[in-house]
């Protein structure tokens, strides 16, 4: 018996050392964007931004970015070369996932400056699903404010700003209300996004995008 004792003591320990830890995701998690225009790598806080990293890192993990876009170069009227591009799943709902808890820059402290990663998100707080932008310049209008919760900053772009830049100066056009003039014309295809640092972790849900229905204008009647 006394055996026994021991033998689960021991194994209790090994259990819970560090060598036996379950990995916990790193503090800052790089991930590549690559898209028809050239690289991006953006470095995401986990730390400060815990539910928007990971909300972003399930969309990154699913593959529910590849084949997406960058369809919105918002300029600043006031300062040339300032502004953002935004992309994501847009309105496909077969990609998006349950909205995330909004994380305000007042609670985690990462602010709208050049080369800032946020999620977008619809009027109100806690609506951001599949749709983020990546600022040029500072953007302390997107900031939470007391008569604004802002938008939900949660990491910064590493390299490829250069890339940023260009698909900011991108033609642009059409669009409603607030992005009315803003829309890129060719959108800059999104073709994929990898995570570089910790282990993925795909959601297991389906992925219905993947599904290719058949062409029914091909098919061939049947013959009477």
């Amino acid at each position: 018996m006394r055996f026994l004792f021991l033998l689960a003591a021991a194994a209790a320990i090994l259990t819970n050392s560090p060598l036996f830890a379950k990995p916990e995701e790193p503090v800052l998690v790089r991930v590549r964007l690559l898209t028809s225009e050239g690289e991006i790598v953006v470095a995401l806080d986990s730390r400060r931004a815990p539910k928007t990293t990971a909300n972003f890192l399930a969309y990154v993990d699913d593959g529910r970015l590849d084949g997406t876009s960058f369809y919105r170069a918002a300029r600043r009227k006031n300062i040339a070369g300032h502004g953002y591009i935004q992309g994501g799943t847009r309105m496909d709902a077969r990609r998006t996932l349950p909205p995330v808890e909004h994380e305000p820059t007042s609670l985690t402290g990462i602010t709208h400056l050049d080369g800032t990663i946020s999620m977008a998100r619809r009027d109100r707080p806690g609506s951001a699903m599949g749709n983020f932008f990546i600022t040029v310049g500072p953007n302390p209008s997107l900031d939470a404010r007391e008569e604004s919760a802002g938008y939900a900053a949660f990491g910064h772009v590493v390299s490829g700003m250069d890339v940023v830049r260009r698909i900011l100066a991108k033609p642009t056009g059409g669009g409603t209300g607030a992005m009315r003039g803003q829309m890129i014309l060719r959108p800059v295809r999104l073709v994929k996004a990898l995570r570089l640092d910790g282990t993925a972790s795909p959601t297991g849900r389906s992925k219905p995008w993947l599904i290719q229905l058949p062409d029914f204008s091909k098919m061939k009647k049947n013959p009477r």
